[in-house]
């Protein structure tokens, strides 16, 4: 992206920068086959800068392929898949940075013994001197990575600390911080809070909505409703590899998002044959028609 002596910050948005108020990332009616196995269909998505998108959904509906193919680990079989307005196909990772698209997984990608400041710019070192004799600029890094967690509203106290030995929570904060600097326009976070605690989560979310507040436009993924109602802007629910969902914050209430990801609808249609069953109440079952929630097509657009 740039070269050793100036880190890659900015050098993204200098060319890759969307059209005012159009997305950055854009799906329509994508899908993704393994030969005869189908993962992912029809499905049309959205990020715009300033926005959290929440994708949704239970083990196998096919958040983790749709991840892939966002981040150029897969290419999509199906469909189109644009970055600010122009179709592209991914072939490597690399590709998807390069875009500003970058992906914070689960295990962070992170060194454990490596200090803060190490695991900040791993991969990505600066470094001072003339060749051959080029050695890494330490002073800088930590300088630099200091000022971006501030900047991100994360203080702490030594840099040089083990990254493992910081809680999850602020493990997740750093990897936030680290592709906001090396310039990440979408910031796509599997599963952020999965195995977090409730304050650490809390803490999870808050820098979620801070990088939405520095105009990226994040893919929050997530299997709890209740963390992607507090920051979420727009909601997609995936079912099967389907979109069973689509709806922005004023469509969709937290008990409404509540019953789709945990199959409502599939439990509504059953309610009559469930209430044949002995020990069964049915009685708080919700009515097939009180999970009809809108489902935004390509024309319509979702935000």
């Amino acid at each position: 992206m740039t070269n050793n002596e100036s880190g890659t910050h900015g050098a993204v948005l200098q060319d890759t920068a969307p059209a005012k108020d159009g997305p950055i990332v854009e799906l329509r009616g994508a899908g993704k086959s393994y030969g005869n196995i189908r993962a992912l269909h029809g499905v049309s998505l959205q990020v715009h800068p300033g926005k959290v998108t929440c994708v949704l959904g239970d083990n196998g509906a096919g958040k983790s392929t749709l991840i892939k193919i966002i981040s150029g680990l897969h290419q999509h079989t199906e469909g189109d898949f644009l970055v600010d307005g122009t179709p592209v196909r991914f072939s490597t990772p690399r590709e998807a940075l390069d875009k500003g698209i970058a992906t914070v997984y689960q295990d962070l990608a992170t060194v454990p013994l490596m200090p803060v400041w190490r695991n900040f710019f791993l991969g990505s070192e600066k470094t001072k001197g003339p060749w051959p004799v080029r050695r890494l600029d330490i002073d800088t890094m930590k300088k630099t990575a200091d000022q971006e967690l501030r900047n991100m509203g994360i203080v702490l106290d030594d840099l040089e600390q083990p990254i493992g030995t910081l809680s999850g929570g602020q493990r997740q904060c750093v990897a936030i911080a680290r592709a906001v600097y090396f310039g990440a326009r979408v910031l796509i976070l599997d599963e952020p809070t999965a195995a977090l605690g409730v304050k650490q989560s809390g803490v999870v979310l808050k820098y979620i909505a801070a990088a939405r507040d520095r105009g990226l436009g994040v893919i929050f993924i997530t299997h709890n409703p209740h963390h992607a109602y507090m920051v979420g802007d727009h909601f997609s629910v995936l079912r099967l590899g389907t979109l069973e969902l689509s709806a922005d914050r004023s469509e969709v209430s937290l008990e409404e998002l509540t019953n789709h990801m945990a199959g409502g609808a599939e439990l509504a249609a059953l309610k009559h044959e469930l209430a044949q069953v002995r020990g069964v109440d049915t009685e708080e079952l919700p009515e097939e028609e009180d999970l009809t929630a809108p489902v935004a097509t390509p024309s319509e657009g979702t935000t």
